[in-house]
């Protein structure tokens, strides 16, 4: 902390109605702190999962970090600036006599994984202990904002009770606030910041109320001297006298602090979950939604993906046709890479964006109410059955979305054998990027059944996993501990539309960087190879597809697909491709046939060129060939974004004996499905 702000009186300091600004001037013009420096003072937010750590950081930094209802949400340090504003002091300044200015502390905030307690029994859970229990000055944060959960006081204040024993400096912020009142638990703020012995402030991040109220005790907090640690009367080799003592400062505590002990009668959350998490009926209901989720997504958003699709292909292609020709550039190799290559790939993917947001905002309502933990529970069932670890289905849940947070979850598991093996199993989760080729392809093929298709393919996911899963487990890694699922549920509440709107821009910004980003070279490294002859005397980006460097190579590889009835090169060059991004399937089919133009009475649309590629390639079966090449897209080698991510986890030898599993598992999978399936169909 700088001298300027040590210095700072704490009777300078008055409520800000709004704790995040954008700065502060004093009155003669200069600004006084522009962004946190190097000295900048290091607040960290603490607190166990389904607390609100990431929603109270987003709303201070203006940051997008995910969020969930689950541990392993954040399984790495995040970092932003919390821009506060304060009340008058005293203007020190040299150049000028002004009186007053308006004060400002730029704070770095950081958001520490999830834990109960400095009792680790996670790598994450340990990256917490160790960065609070640093020495003063090498890394450890200037003052702690602990999260606790109102509607359960006593539960959250275990970990209180440990920094306590600390010479740290500690704000108890509280949420849930409006749980607790629906559970007639009344919190007094005023007695409980006595019995503790730290701030106390009552907060809502999710509505964005009592910010300000925070922003006052933490600014008051760093102006204040370190305090001292509790004493501890029990012998600190004496984990049970400990635990005894703490428990006995927390029931003084949640006595003081509390109106009584809530209703007694079963709340709103314990009579769902008698059904959404018995036996049976709660797989059904979980199958039920998630059912829901991909039929709504794939009729709702149908008609603005056709609107966006006569769009890139008509007015906005002939558009671009004409300005080639008006600029003299018509029938170029510049006008091919811009109008087959980048219109034509990217613009085809981008027709899938109303898709994708209708999906994120339906899963992201399912994660704000509550339910995701609970589907969490629901399907640990399965696993337990065949003895994997219960808590590895979090990061496998985080894998539906993305793959490559979902590497880095695995970090919530205590045993290193844990991690590399859910770590081979998260590529067989259907991520978002494949649900854009799923759907495409279900709409192609199946019709008004598109989203069932999809469904089913979510269905063999969670399959897949638990099939790998149990072959590993049994040859591998047949000694491995077994480790129940211990999660806090989250009560049931009514999802909000900024933090709704907030998850779903997250996710949806992160498809079109990708679509802005890695696809757009993969779409000008596909149009290069298109555009390079090799069989044919043609021009460079003149040459007939199937004579170009990229139909070449396809066509190479193409007869050892032949057994699972999409043995075309069209569609095995997209697998190719599929290497680098899932998404990449889409924009290289509309790459090829974009350059190829259909004869005469052949259909020119996409849909129409892929259903006749796959009927001639089967034989007459392009249905069960089509669901081949679904399943094979599901359980190979996923992208390389994952591949980095699994390399940085669990090293080279467990990445590369994960891509020959996953490449295995795809292909005979896929001749599986295709020989049965066109015994019926």
């Amino acid at each position: 902390m700088s001298e300027r702000r040590t210095a700072l009186p704490d009777a300078a300091i008055r409520e800000s109605a709004d704790s995040v600004s954008l700065g502060a001037v004093c009155h003669c013009g200069g600004v006084l702190n522009e962004s946190a420096g190097a000295d900048a003072p290091v607040v960290a937010l603490v607190g166990a999962p389904n607390t609100g750590k990431s929603t109270l950081f987003n709303a201070l930094t203006g940051a997008r970090v995910t969020m969930g209802n689950w541990p392993g949400t954040t399984v790495e340090v995040s970092r932003g600036v919390w821009r506060t504003t304060s009340a008058t002091a005293v203007c020190d300044c040299a150049e000028c006599d002004c009186a007053e200015k308006e004060w400002k502390l730029d704070i770095t905030l950081v958001d520490l994984p999830g834990a109960y307690s400095l009792d680790p029994h996670s790598p994450d859970e340990a990256l917490t202990r160790d960065l609070l229990l640093q020495v003063p000055g090498d890394g450890r944060p200037d003052l702690c904002v602990v999260l606790a959960d109102s509607s359960r006081l006593s539960h959250s204040l275990y970990l209180v009770s440990q920094l306590r024993e600390h010479a740290l400096k500690i704000v108890v912020a509280l949420t849930m606030n409006d749980i607790a009142a629906r559970r007639d638990v009344k919190v007094d703020v005023v007695a409980l910041e006595r019995a503790l012995g730290v701030p106390v402030v009552a907060i809502d991040p999710r509505q964005r109320k009592g910010l300000g109220p925070l922003a006052e005790a933490v600014r008051s907090g760093l102006a204040a001297p370190l305090p001292d640690a509790r004493p501890v009367g029990a012998d600190p080799d004496d984990p049970d006298g400990l635990d005894e003592e703490r428990f006995c400062w927390i029931a003084e505590a949640v006595e003081a602090g509390t109106d009584g002990h809530g209703a007694q009668h079963p709340s709103f959350s314990d009579r769902i979950d008698r059904w959404a998490l018995a036996p049976f009926l709660g797989p059904v209901i979980f199958l039920a939604l998630m059912w829901l989720v991909f039929q709504i997504t794939t009729t709702v958003a149908a008609p603005m993906q056709d609107f966006l699709d006569e769009l890139f292909t008509g007015p906005i292609t002939d558009g671009t046709l004409a300005l080639f020709s008006a600029v003299g550039l018509s029938g170029s190799w510049v006008e091919g890479l811009v109008v087959r290559g980048l219109i034509a790939g990217v613009g085809m993917l981008l027709t899938f964006v109303p898709l994708m947001t209708l999906m994120f905002i339906l899963l992201a309502i399912l994660e704000d109410s509550g339910y995701m933990a609970r589907a969490a529970v629901v399907v640990d069932r399965m696993m337990r059955a065949i003895g994997l670890p219960g808590k590895a289905f979090l990061p496998l849940i985080v894998g539906f979305g993305c793959n490559v947070p979902a590497i880095s979850a695995t970090r919530i598991l205590p045993d290193s054998r844990q991690r590399v093996l859910t770590a081979l199993l998260v590529p067989f989760t259907a991520c978002t990027a494949r649900l854009t080729v799923f759907v495409m392809v279900g709409v192609t093929f199946f019709g008004q059944y598109a989203g069932t298709a999809v469904f089913v393919m979510y269905l063999v996911s969670i399959h897949l996993v638990v099939l790998c899963g149990f072959l590993l487990r049994r040859t591998l890694w047949r000694d491995m501990p077994y480790d129940p699922l211990v999660i806090d549920l989250p009560p049931y509440q009514r999802p909000t539309l900024r933090l709704t709107a907030s998850v779903t821009w997250l996710r949806l910004s992160g498809f079109l960087q990708t679509a802005g980003g890695i696809i757009v070279a993969t779409v000008c490294g596909v149009w290069l190879l298109q555009s390079i002859p090799v069989t044919s005397d043609a021009a460079f980006g003149a040459v007939d597809t199937a004579d170009s460097a990229y139909g070449v190579v396809a066509q190479a590889i193409t007869p050892v697909f032949g057994p699972t009835g999409f043995a075309s090169w069209e569609t095995t060059s997209t697998m190719v491709v599929g290497f680098v991004a899932k998404e990449a399937v889409i924009s290289a089919w509309a790459q090829t046939y974009a350059l190829d133009e259909p004869a005469e009475g052949e259909a020119g649309d996409l849909g129409a060129r892929v259903f006749a590629d796959f009927n001639e390639s089967s034989g007459g079966h392009p249905y069960p060939a089509a669901l081949a090449f679904m399943v094979f897209l599901l359980a190979y080698t996923p992208c390389v974004a994952t591949l980095a991510s699994q390399w940085r986890e669990i090293g080279a030898k467990w990445t590369l004996f994960g891509v020959v599993m996953q490449l295995a598992a795809a292909y005979v999978l896929a001749v599986a499905v295709f020989q049965v399936g066109r015994l019926f169909w």
